[in-house]
């Protein structure tokens, strides 16, 4: 009976070179026998996989079945051929498939005894920032503090007791790291990993520092100085090389900090323009005048031309927000006209003299 290798995967037939790798990778970690899985359910995943992850032959189980075209995709045998997993040497298995890439993370690192584990890394951080709607236009420097594992400062991020030195780690004799090697049904595989008694160094204390207990890195509360640039947006976010987590013989983390702008009770932003209303008297919108107004910059002369209408934009060059230091949007100004509700008599009679005019 034909195997349907879309049902072993949990895929659909149409499913792209990603999800069925994605899928493979799934079962892979649960079935594989040295993380105590079902050998037989491993083989039969990665039999369906073989298949599937090579549009030739794929193509040719699509139109013939598991078979193939009386071939069989073991080379006339019918079955799976698993002499291609005969060890791992170069991180090649069967044909087409990185095995280091697939399996990388079951076994906590790559194939070959000629590879060394990734270098470590500190973990990145984030926070939120809140900035006034001014701050997030024109920029703004803020100090925040922040309780993270940063390197210690008695040591410098040695582990080693001031005064004294550094000496060679017996575990991995100095290299930093260790060979293992593993025995399962695909062959020996060469693991290696990060050398647990030096963190990777090669090196130990003689002496353990006696404020991080030889760990090189201590949990604080650091300031920490956060530049905004100009014209920032609510949420986007600001990196910062090096001010996350700190690690032992690694490279420290990145900070993320999210922006969220505070709204402004006269201004909105547009893209690079800024947007707010302009109250206008109904006989300064029939007879022109000018107003004051006052912008995030200070306060400026807002020319109102005669017989100006509600909802047309008056646009002040140059008072938006900054692009690269030398060039800014624009303020536009959107009219109100005030339609007065009471009027003196007076008033009254002079609006209908104008009315009478056609006005």
């Amino acid at each position: 009976m034909a195997k349907d290798y879309y049902k072993i995967l949990g895929v659909d037939k149409k499913a792209s070179q990603d999800e069925i790798k994605k899928a493979f990778r799934k079962l892979a970690h649960q079935h594989h026998p040295d993380k105590g899985g079902d050998e037989n359910k491993f083989k039969e995943v990665s039999e369906a996989y073989q298949v599937l992850s090579d549009e030739k032959k794929r193509n040719e189980y699509d139109t013939y079945g598991s078979a193939g075209p009386g071939q069989g995709f073991s080379g006339g045998q019918g079955g799976f051929d698993y002499s291609g997993f005969g060890g791992f040497q170069g991180g090649q298995g069967f044909e087409g498939v990185d095995l280091n890439d697939i399996f990388g993370d079951i076994f906590g690192g790559g194939f070959s005894g000629r590879g060394r584990p990734q270098s470590r890394r500190g973990r990145d951080i984030s926070v939120d920032l809140e900035l006034l709607f001014s701050e997030s236009i024109f920029g703004v420097e803020r100090k925040v503090k922040i309780t993270k594992t940063s390197s210690c400062d008695a040591c410098k991020g040695t582990g080693a007791k001031q005064g004294t030195t550094m000496k060679t780690c017996v575990e991995c004799k100095g290299q930093g790291s260790i060979e293992e090697m593993k025995h399962s049904f695909l062959g020996t595989i060469s693991q290696v990993r990060e050398c647990s008694a030096c963190a990777g160094a090669g090196k130990v204390p003689e002496e353990k520092c006696p404020t991080c207990k030889g760990q090189g890195v201590v949990r604080k509360q650091e300031d920490i100085t956060i530049r905004v640039p100009a014209g920032i947006q609510q949420g986007e976010m600001v990196r910062l090389t090096g001010a996350g987590e700190a690690v032992q013989n690694g490279a420290t983390g990145d900070l993320y900090v999210r922006i969220y702008v505070a709204p402004h009770k006269v201004f909105s932003r547009e893209g690079v323009n800024l947007i707010a209303n302009l109250h206008v008297r109904f006989t300064d919108a029939i007879l022109g005048a000018e107003y004051p107004f006052e912008t995030l910059d200070g306060g400026i002369q807002v020319k109102v031309p005669k017989g100006v209408s509600t909802g047309e934009i008056l646009r002040i060059r140059e008072k938006g927000v900054p692009l690269d230091g030398k060039k800014r949007g624009d303020l536009l100004l959107r009219v109100e006209i005030k339609t007065p509700t009471k009027l003196s008599g007076k008033a009254e009679k002079l609006l209908k003299e104008l009315h009478e005019e056609g006005i």
